[in-house]
C-alpha cells in the first residue's frame, strides 16, 4: 500500500513535535523525574502509540495494523534491552541523576536518526536484492545465539572513539551541569557529558544493526517500519526512570529477546526461500516452504515476552539478583555522596543501605551464600558502615 506524501509529512511533524515538547517541558530544566511523573508520561506515550496503531487498523486494514503492533512490541522490547547498556554507560561516567534525562533524550534522537537511515537504506537494498533476506535472517539467528552466551558484566563504557577523544582533546573528569565544554585553568576543556553522548551514540549505531533487520522480518512496508520504530523510542526516557530499579530483575530478558530474534531470523530465511532467485538454490526457482504469518508472529512475540518477564519477576534468582544489585547501588550512592534525589539526606540514603542489606538476609540459603561470596559488595557495605559511623561522631 502506497502512503501519500501528506501522511508522511504529518507523521514526521507529529514525531518532531513530541520530541520538541519533551525537550522544552521536561528535559530543558535539569531534574530527576519522580516515579509518578515517569509513570504518567510513560503511559501517555504508550497510549499515543496504541492509538496510532488503531488508526493504522482503521485506515490501512488488518494486515498493516497487525504488522505495526508486531513491529512496535518487538522494537519496544529491544529498546528496553538498550536501557541496560545506557545504565552501564551512565554509571561508568557517573552522570548526575538530574542530568541523565538530557543524555537519554540525545540517545533517543540519535537512535531515531540512525535507524531511519538504516530503514531507507535497507528498503532500497531489499527492493533491488531480495536475497538480502538470507543475510538478514542469518544475522538475526547469529545475534540470538550470541545473546544466549553469558558475557562478563562490565562497568566500563570505554571504546576506541572515547579513548581517541581523550587523547586528542583536553578533557576533564568534572561535570559542569549539562555543558559539553567548560573552562578549567584558563583552558577550554571537554566535559564527561560530551563523552557520554559519544558513547551513547556509538551504541545506538550498534543497536540499529539488530533492530532494523528484526522489524523488516515482520513487514517490508517502510511506513510501518518507520512509525513502529519511532513510537517504540518515544517515552524511552520516562521508561528508564520508571523501571530503573526493575531492570536488574529482568534476568531472563536476553533469553526472551534471543528467542524472538531467532524466530524472526527463521521467518526471514523462509521468506527468502519462498522468494528465492539465487541460481544455486533450487535452480533459481521459488522454494515451496511454509511462511509464518504476521498474526502468528505477533502471538509468539507477546507470548515469549510475557513468559520472560513473569519468569524473571517470580523466580528466586530474579529476586536475589535484584537484592544484590540494589544493595551494591545504594552503597555506591552513599559512598559517592550522591544525595541529589528529591528530599534525600545522608541518613535517608544510609537507611536504604541498611534496608537493602537486610533484604539480603531474607534470601534463601543458596542466594545468601552467593551474596556472601561477592567480595566487592561486602567491601562496599563495610566501607559504607565505617564511613557513616565516622561521620556520625
Amino acid at each position: 500500500m502506497d502512503i501519500p506524501g501528506y501522511v508522511w509529512l504529518l507523521t514526521i511533524v507529529g514525531i518532531l513535535g513530541l520530541l520538541t515538547f519533551d525537550f522544552f517541558f521536561h528535559v530543558r530544566k535539569a531534574h530527576e523525574p519522580t516515579l509518578p511523573e515517569a509513570a504518567k508520561w510513560s503511559a501517555i506515550y504508550v497510549g499515543i502509540a496504541i492509538l496510532f496503531g488503531f488508526g493504522v487498523f482503521l485506515f490501512g486494514g488488518g494486515t498493516m495494523g497487525t504488522e505495526y503492533f508486531a513491529g512496535y512490541i518487538t522494537e519496544k522490547a529491544l529498546s528496553v534491552d538498550n536501557l541496560f547498556v545506557f545504565l552501564i554507560i551512565m554509571a561508568s561516567f557517573k552522570v548526575p541523576r538530574m542530568d541523565q534525562q538530557k543524555v537519554l533524550l540525545f540517545g533517543i534522537v540519535f537512535a531515531l536518526i540512525a535507524r531511519t537511515g538504516f530503514i531507507f537504506l535497507g528498503s532500497a537494498l531489499i527492493n533491488s536484492f531480495a536475497w538480502l533476506f538470507y543475510l538478514f535472517g542469518a544475522f538475526l539467528i547469529y545475534t540470538a545465539i550470541k545473546l544466549l552466551k553469558p558475557e562478563e558484566e562490565s562497568d566500563e563504557a570505554d571504546n576506541f572513539i572515547i579513548r581517541l577523544a581523550k587523547r586528542l582533546f583536553n578533557t576533564t573528569e568534572r561535570y559542569d551541569g549539562d555543558k559539553l565544554f567548560t573552562m578549567e585553568n584558563g583552558k577550554k576543556v571537554m566535559t564527561p557529558m560530551l563523552l557520554v553522548m559519544v558513547a551513547i551514540g556509538g551504541t545506538d549505531l550498534l543497536f540499529a544493526l539488530d533492530s532494523v533487520p528484526a522489524i523488516f522480518g515482520l513487514t517490508q512496508n517502510v511506513y510501518i517500519v518507520f512509525t513502529a520504530t519511532a513510537f517504540s523510542l518515544m517515552g524511552l526516557r520516562q521508561l528508564y526512570f520508571l523501571i530503573d530499579g526493575l531492570l536488574d530483575r529482568l534476568i531472563y530478558l536476553s533469553y526472551g529477546l534471543a528467542a524472538i530474534l531467532g524466530f524472526i531470523g527463521v521467518k526471514l530465511v523462509l521468506h527468502a526461500l519462498h522468494e528465492n532467485t539465487l541460481p544455486f538454490i533450487n535452480g533459481g526457482e521459488h522454494v515451496p516452504v511454509f511462511e509464518i504469518s504476521t498474526g502468528l508472529s505477533l502471538i509468539v512475540i507477546i507470548g515469549v515476552l510475557a513468559v520472560t518477564v513473569l519468569a524473571s519477576l517470580w523466580s528466586p534468582a530474579g529476586r536475589a539478583h535484584s537484592a544484590i544489585t540494589s544493595s551494591r547501588t545504594s552503597a555506591k550512592k552513599y559512598l559517592a555522596g550522591d544525595f541529589s534525589g528529591k528530599g534525600q539526606t545522608r541518613d535517608e540514603v544510609y537507611a536504604q543501605v541498611v534496608a537493602h542489606e537486610r533484604a539480603l538476609g531474607l534470601l534463601n540459603e543458596k542466594h545468601r551464600a552467593r551474596a556472601a561470596e561477592d567480595e566487592e559488595l561486602n567491601a562496599l557495605l563495610a566501607e559504607a558502615h565505617e564511613t557513616h559511623s565516622t561521620s556520625s561522631k
